[in-house]
């Protein structure tokens, strides 16, 4: 395995624990009193976590995909929470700081990382079937000149 790869799985499984230990928290600090909402801090903090650990033991890639997916649903439902509300569930700003803040940009990182390992992936797969051109022969190659 690569130094590089070994790297991006790291940082991936970094972003989505952080994510996932937010969630955890913030539903152990007063979310699990908010009906709905308690829940779903539950479960993302649980999940969040278990594919962390899944991600960091080199776990197949559509692991990556499903903390990806995880990763764009959870920042949908922040947008949802402090515009329109969610549930009945409103917020404003970026309270409870810096928890807020933490959490988007780890979210918003699982999202980029995981794009990056597809677009390396997407690059050496082209690389791999692109086929080998023999050198073109001249005249001047083929009478030695």
């Amino acid at each position: 395995m690569k130094i590089e790869s070994l790297g991006l799985r790291l940082a991936i499984g970094a972003s989505v624990a952080l994510s996932g230990v937010i969630h955890a928290y913030l539903y152990t600090a007063g979310y699990r009193d908010i009906p709905t909402i308690g829940l779903a801090f539950l479960l993302q903090g649980s999940v969040f976590c278990a594919l962390a650990l899944l991600i960091l033991v080199g776990g197949p890639a559509w692991i990556q995909v499903v903390a990806t997916v995880g990763a764009a649903g959870s920042l949908a439902a922040f947008a949802l929470s402090r515009t329109i509300g969610l549930f009945g569930f409103i917020e404003t700003g970026w309270e409870p700081s810096p928890y807020t803040w933490l959490s988007v940009v780890a979210e918003v990182m699982t999202i980029l990382l995981v794009g990056a390992v597809f677009v390396r992936r997407r690059a050496r797969s082209s690389e791999a079937v692109r086929p080998h051109r023999r050198p073109i022969q001249t005249e001047s190659s083929i009478h030695g000149r």
